[in-house]
């Protein structure tokens, strides 16, 4: 597992390719690897040079990452505006790689055409500034995506053409889509952007069959009713810290003919269930630290009393067990040792591992693992399959020793890790939908095929709404 920039979920849910750490590549990761290199005497102590050493490294990532997927395309994003210097390296590796491989490369340049409204016009000239200074690297663009408010005349795309020596039927407008971004792929298909793809990579012109696609875009234009579902976090001031989450919400939403009403709640600023009123379901996504620990306890006591829909992720299933511990098994002190390392009913713990280890991104317990699923239970059912694998991000876990008094009580746990030591899936029996995972089910959603858990959660949801 790895953590990478969250453009690279955007790929997946538009494309459902293999994703691996080979599909990320920064400048930390290609300059690490360099200098471990010569560090080795790989280099027979040659001067390390940004060229072409860094760019060489550049390449190979590149190529292994088709290699990995034995992929017969590979979709490069190179990061940043023309011209940063940051960029740079990167710019130079596909300079190289097209004078390398000039049948099997395709640059397509993505550039902004800003409408002023003031005066009633488009601006083409930083596009061809952009495209100038790309040419000045080395580069020249096969195709122009622009992006705009609105779409282009023939006449702006014969401009852009002339200025930028590029073919005028290789000009394609990104516009601004006024329902769903999942639109983009049927505007960029209706300008034949596929076809002049295939034509320039020598690949064979196929039907593309989107009719799926064109289903979900009804099911958004044309929703059979809505549902609100109460997101209670700690970082929803930045919109993107939750963006996997909001989309797999969206997905299952979708699945049913529904539209996504999303009400934000600041855990901080949880002071009364009132402040929790209104909303069909409830989910706590992941998160760190003490900061609106006891508003999401208070949000949880709430869903399991009122018998609302609860789905917990990650520290969202934490904060389930906690509520339980305190108010179900009689456990007023119960805690996780994340937030109380000294508490008298560590419910939540380190995992064995982690115990000795200081600090938090680089020592998670990242990636996928296996889990296996109890027969019967809700999960189960969500799945159809008693195995499953799902991404990780986490330190804390259940503590097993507090499991047996909890399923006495109410609690299945309904997803084990393999080897069965861990606990994975936490359901309360006497709910009709409160549900808690440690992985994070977000990160395998995508338009056409939502994630079960996400799916069944929103259809709880609008059956509380409807009841």
């Amino acid at each position: 597992g790895i953590e990478t920039d969250l453009d690279l979920g955007h790929y997946y849910r538009y494309t459902h390719a293999p994703l691996s750490r080979a599909s990320t590549a920064t400048s930390g990761q290609v300059y690490d690897t360099v200098i471990k290199q010569e560090r080795r005497g790989d280099y027979l102590g040659k001067t390390v040079q940004v060229i072409p050493h860094i760019t060489e490294e550049i390449k190979k990532r590149i190529v292994h990452c088709g290699d990995q997927a034995d992929a017969e395309v590979v979709l490069i994003e190179i990061g940043g505006t023309v011209g940063d210097i940051e960029s740079l390296p990167f710019l130079e590796a596909i300079r190289q790689f097209r004078y390398e491989r000039p049948n099997d490369c395709l640059n397509l340049h993505l550039t902004y055409v800003p409408y002023l409204k003031a005066a009633g016009e488009v601006k083409t000239k930083p596009t061809q500034h952009s495209v100038q200074t790309l040419r000045s690297i080395g580069i020249i663009p096969d195709m122009i995506l622009c992006r705009s408010e609105a779409a282009l005349a023939l006449p702006l795309k014969k401009k852009i053409s002339l200025f930028c020596n590029v073919p005028t039927d290789c000009v394609f407008d990104a516009v601004d889509v006024e329902t769903s971004i999942y639109e983009v792929p049927l505007k960029m298909q209706a300008q034949g952007i596929d076809n002049q793809i295939c034509a320039k990579l020598g690949i064979e012109k196929r039907p593309a069959d989107l009719s799926e696609w064109k289903k979900i875009i009804e099911k958004i234009k044309k929703p059979i009713g809505s549902v609100t579902i109460g997101i209670v976090g700690k970082y929803l001031q930045h919109h993107d810290a939750y963006k996997s989450v909001f989309e797999a919400l969206n997905h299952g939403a979708v699945a049913e003919g529904y539209a996504l009403n999303l009400k934000t709640i600041e855990s901080d600023k949880i002071t009364s269930e009132k402040c929790l009123e209104g909303c069909d379901g409830f989910l706590i996504p992941g998160g760190f630290g003490e900061r609106g620990w006891e508003g999401k306890i208070l949000a949880a006591r709430y869903c399991r009393e009122n018998k609302i829909p609860f789905f917990g992720i990650c520290l969202g299933l934490q904060v389930l067990i906690v509520e339980f511990a305190r108010n179900v098994l009689g456990l007023p002190d119960a805690n996780s040792t994340e937030i109380e390392s000294d508490t008298s009913a560590p419910v939540i713990s380190l995992l064995n591992e982690q115990e000795d280890v200081e600090g938090l991104g680089g020592t998670m317990r990242l990636g996928a693992y296996p889990c296996l699923l109890k027969e019967g239970s809700k999960v189960h059912k969500a799945y159809g399959t008693t195995t499953i694998s799902e991404r990780h991000r986490h330190r804390y876990e259940i503590n097993n020793k507090y499991k047996k008094l909890a399923e006495e009580k109410g609690v299945t746990f309904s997803g084990m890790l393999e080897d069965g030591n861990l606990c994975e899936i936490a359901e309360i029996d006497d709910h009709p939908w409160m549900i808690g995972v440690q992985f994070h089910p977000e990160f395998k959603s995508r338009p056409v095929e939502p994630h079960p858990l996400f799916h069944q959660f929103i259809t709880a949801a609008i059956h509380e709404k409807n009841s």
